[in-house]
């Protein structure tokens, strides 16, 4: 039912007016209304109308949810066999043009179409611009276990103005099923797990933590099942042993230096 507007219209008669109604539409329900964006979803909320006995407006809350056409990244990390296939971007970049239904990069959340942005380097501590799909499937098959994938979904983005990244640290990550499955020594230093397919007691003498750098030996068996060490998170017999020697040095030049 259509408001009505009632106005005073003069009329040539002595102290007289002719009251005369003017139908108007109603006023729009998305006049003042206000528009958020939550987890990929359009609010619009604060939705005024008139009320057409009483004359006065009154709010009602009206929430309509719908999907966003906003562009995001995604950030994942995917086992091998990856199960995707990448192509070259028209002007530069990268982009997936297939993913294998039930695959690892399918269960991970990749699709076809999205833009690659960034991939593990070759070692893995760098995030590289994903700009030449040769040079991208070389870092990619360099990586022997797992490949950090960042993509962008919904938006055009020129790679070629992308610096490099430092990887995301691997402390506190949560690791994937395969990973779990080989994850068998784990850094006291950092918390870096190892979980490459070459057996850890095989890696060289010289191997060192590929976060922080800490020597082979300062790594422990690591039970996948609790997340924690073997036999506690205690530092080698040696570490032990000179921090005592030095807490006693210390005290013995304090004696010393009292007298």
């Amino acid at each position: 039912m259509a408001a009505a507007t009632l106005s005073s219209v003069p009329a040539p008669s002595k102290h007289c007016s002719i009251v005369r109604a003017q139908h108007s539409p109603p006023p729009s329900i998305l006049s003042s209304s206000t528009k958020t964006a939550f987890n990929g979803l359009s609010l619009v909320d604060r939705r005024w109308v008139a009320s057409v006995g009483g004359g006065r407006r009154r709010r009602v809350m009206q929430v309509n949810a719908r999907t966003a056409g906003a562009a995001k990244n995604i950030e994942v990390e995917v086992d091998k066999p990856l199960g995707l296939t990448l192509g070259q971007k028209t002007g530069g970049g990268v982009v997936i043009t297939a993913v294998d239904s039930g695959g690892n990069a399918a269960r991970a959340g990749l699709r076809s179409g999205d833009q690659v942005l960034y991939t593990s380097s070759f070692f893995g501590d760098e995030l590289w611009p994903a700009d030449k799909l040769g040079f991208t499937k070389t870092a990619i098959q360099a990586k022997p276990d797992s490949v950090y994938f960042v993509v962008s979904r919904g938006a055009e983005v020129d790679v070629k103005r992308l610096p490099k990244r430092p990887a995301p640290p691997r402390f506190g990550r949560k690791l994937t099923d395969s990973q779990k499955a080989r994850a068998t020594h784990i850094c006291l230093d950092c918390g870096y797990i190892y979980f490459l397919p070459k057996p850890f007691d095989e890696q060289p003498d010289e191997y060192g933590c590929p976060q922080c750098n800490a020597p082979k030996k300062r790594f422990a068996q690591y039970d996948a099942e609790t997340g924690k060490a073997i036999g506690g998170a205690l530092p080698p017999i040696t570490v032990i042993v000179s921090l005592i020697i030095g807490i006693a040095g210390v005290g013995a030049l304090l004696v010393y230096g009292l007298q």
